[in-house]
This record gives structure tokens, sequence and C-alpha cells, in this order.
């Protein structure tokens, strides 16, 4: 009998971030070369205002890790004023293990917890560049669809695409 190898084996999952995490955000997302300097400071941002105030943020975190070490992650949390609607603020995989399925196993897993708390709409903006129309087909085969256009959002040239994707149990 033989062992077919998965790309998930030896994954595991936390919702709760460690000041390490602080480090391997900034890594990950600096890592994609998609970001500047003042989004990574907003990615880890999001991370120290979970780990100051915990339960109380409104920041979610899910980590996949392997061998203990992030790496990849979503955050997501709860809409103000809204019924059930979530925003997915980051979803991250590390670039060199990108295309593999972790990010899709991750965001199944998100919706999941989403679903979890009452939530039933997921909305996700990302930019208009030709750069991020991988990430848009991502979003796509993940069951999003495109629910609006900002042009120019950005800057000149480059808009923002939001979309949205209702939930089922």
């Amino acid at each position: 009998m033989s062992s077919v190898f998965s790309p998930l084996s030896g994954v595991t999952y936390r919702s709760n971030p460690r000041p390490s995490d602080r480090t391997a955000v900034r890594r990950m997302v600096a890592g994609t070369g998609f970001f500047s300097p003042a989004e990574i400071a907003i990615a880890v941002e999001l991370v120290d205002d979970r780990l100051s105030r915990g339960r109380r943020s409104d920041y979610r975190f899910l980590f996949a890790e392997r061998k203990g070490l992030p790496i990849a992650y979503t955050c997501y949390g709860a809409i103000d004023g809204t019924l059930s609607s979530y925003d997915l603020y980051w979803i991250v995989v590390r670039n060199d293990l990108r295309k593999i399925g972790i990010g899709r196993d991750l965001m199944n897993r998100t919706e999941r917890r989403i679903l979890r708390s009452k939530g039933s709409r997921v909305y996700v903006d990302t930019s208009s560049r030709d750069q991020y129309a991988p990430t848009r087909a991502f979003y796509v085969r993940c069951g999003y669809r495109q629910a609006a256009v900002l042009p120019d959002f950005y800057a000149p040239g480059d808009g923002k695409v939001i979309y949205e994707k209702i939930l089922h149990p």
C-alpha cells in the first residue's frame, strides 16, 4: 500500500494570535511583493489590536501552521451596523506554498467560522491592477462574485474590486 502525500498534511490551525505572529505576518505579507510598507504595517496593526484587546478586538484570525510555524492566515471581522455581514481583511499564504490548496482550505475554514458566528455574507476587496488578476481569480474559484468596482479608489488606475459570497450552512 502506498501513501499519497497531501500538501495539507501536517497543517494545523489556530485562532489566537501570538506575539511572534507580528513578525510572521510582516514576512508573509511583505513576501507577496504586492503590498506597500503602509499596507504591511496595517496587517501588523490588526495583529497588535487583537493581542492588546483580546476578544474585545473587532479582528478575528485563523492561522495555518506547519511544524509550529505560521504559513498562511486570514483576518476577518463582523461589519458594524450589519446583521450578518463580514469583511475578509486579509488572506495570505507564504509565497513558496501558494497554489497547493492551503489558501482554499483556509478560506473554507474561515467561512465555516463566520457561519458559526451567525454570519451569512462575506465581502472582500482587492485591487483592479493586473498584478492582482491571480488574486481575483482565486476569489472567483472560491465562489465569490464581483459585486462592485470603484475606479481609481486606491490611486489613478488602481480601482477597488469588491467580491461577495453568500454563505449557506
